[in-house]
């Protein structure tokens, strides 16, 4: 898979793995109706295509979201029935990620605002270098995240953090971002490809089910009682384990002494 899907660039990286790059750099990769809608089409096509495992989402030009296009907001808001369907591929690009076998991976530079605050929560992972900011920021300019951020952030920081950083609008710096648990590794900046080259040779190198298995039982645990969580660990587990060629396979590679050959099966 190579192609241009304007205004991102959706390409295959290598071995099941593909990107998603936003590709406006001179406005900082806006989150505008049009990418918005790209971005959900580009997500679709992901979930349609059983040979990729894992999706990197990052922005071109050193920024990976400053947000969205608050320009044309003013427009927007006056056409309530395009400003619904603007939510709305939000919510299903997300929704879609968030419901995702494949493990969606945010490579993170320079601003990471607004909408791009709540595109890094809906990914697994977020592989941050030292120049990043991160923030909610919508109140600085009288505005409410509408892409799940309210939602998310809380869930992801916990309350208390996630309620500074909404009402006050103030943007972090990358080390305080990873303290507080936004980010899953920080780099830096020089350091940030070269990592990202071998993060995901060996994320690509698992277990697909394996890895399908670790984003279910925690993102749905999130959405229960820990007793209920715990009887769904239970069931998957003993399913995974009694079914799954790559369970089988990981014990004899051990015993083996040799490398795991995972089918996805």
């Amino acid at each position: 898979m190579d192609l241009l899907v304007d205004p991102l660039l959706v390409k295959g990286r290598g071995e099941r793995v593909a990107s998603i790059t936003l590709n406006r750099p001179q406005q900082r990769n806006p989150l505008d109706a049009q990418t918005v809608r790209r971005l959900r089409e580009a997500v679709g096509q992901m979930e349609q295509d059983s040979a990729v495992n894992i999706v990197v989402i990052r922005g071109a030009g050193g920024h990976f979201s400053a947000g969205g296009d608050l320009k044309g907001y003013v427009d927007l808001y006056r056409r309530p029935d395009d400003f619904r369907a603007f939510l709305e591929d939000f919510y299903q690009a997300f929704d879609m990620m968030e419901k995702s076998r494949k493990i969606y991976v945010a490579v993170v530079e320079g601003y990471c605002v607004a909408g791009g605050l709540e595109l890094l929560l809906a990914c697994d992972l977020v592989i941050a270098a030292s120049s990043a900011k991160i923030g909610d920021a919508h109140v600085n300019f009288g505005q409410l995240p509408g892409a799940g951020g309210s939602q998310r952030l809380p869930r992801t920081i916990g309350p208390m953090r996630a309620r500074y950083l909404m009402l006050t609008g103030e943007i972090i710096d990358a080390t305080e971002a990873e303290r507080i648990g936004l980010v899953s590794k920080l780099l830096p900046d020089a350091q940030l490809d070269t990592y990202l080259t071998t993060f995901l040779a060996h994320l690509s190198s698992l277990s697909p089910l394996g890895l399908c298995g670790m984003k279910h039982l925690a993102n749905e645990g999130l959405r229960t009682d820990p007793t209920s969580g715990l009887r769904m660990e239970l069931e998957y587990v003993h399913r995974y384990a009694t079914t799954s060629a790559d369970a089988t396979e990981g014990l004899m590679a051990f015993q083996e002494k040799r490398k795991p050959r995972f089918s996805g099966l």
